[in-house]
């Protein structure tokens, strides 16, 4: 009997995802990334193999409580997406729940005039 571990259940999930969602020139793909301390946002085409636009609790350095920053990542990824001329997207959770911060991340993003 193995015994798979949380980040291993992750990327499997993440994999089943990946079969549908993919990002095309007219419609690239915001990814999301959640570690335990930070969260991750990459606006990718999947066409050419090119990060259009990211943003990052890390780089960005938003303060406040994880939900909040998170918030802050999603208004920031859906400014730097609109500045490189993305008006939509299709949403990648990235294997994880969508509840939290990475529901925040996408409500945030949609506020700020992305659409998905």
């Amino acid at each position: 009997m193995s015994t798979r571990t949380g980040a291993e259940l992750r990327k499997r999930r993440h994999a089943r995802v990946r079969k549908t969602v993919e990002g095309t020139s007219e419609r690239p793909r915001l990814a999301v990334y959640r570690s335990t301390k930070h969260i991750y946002a990459q606006v990718i085409d999947d066409a050419t193999g090119r990060t259009l636009a990211s943003a990052s609790t890390v780089a960005d350095k938003p303060s406040g409580p994880k939900k909040s920053a998170s918030e802050a990542v999603g208004k920031l990824i859906a400014e730097r997406a609109k500045a490189a001329g993305v008006e939509t997207v299709v949403f990648d959770r990235g294997g994880f729940r969508y509840h939290g911060r990475v529901a925040a991340i996408a409500d945030a993003a949609r506020a700020a005039g992305l659409k998905f």
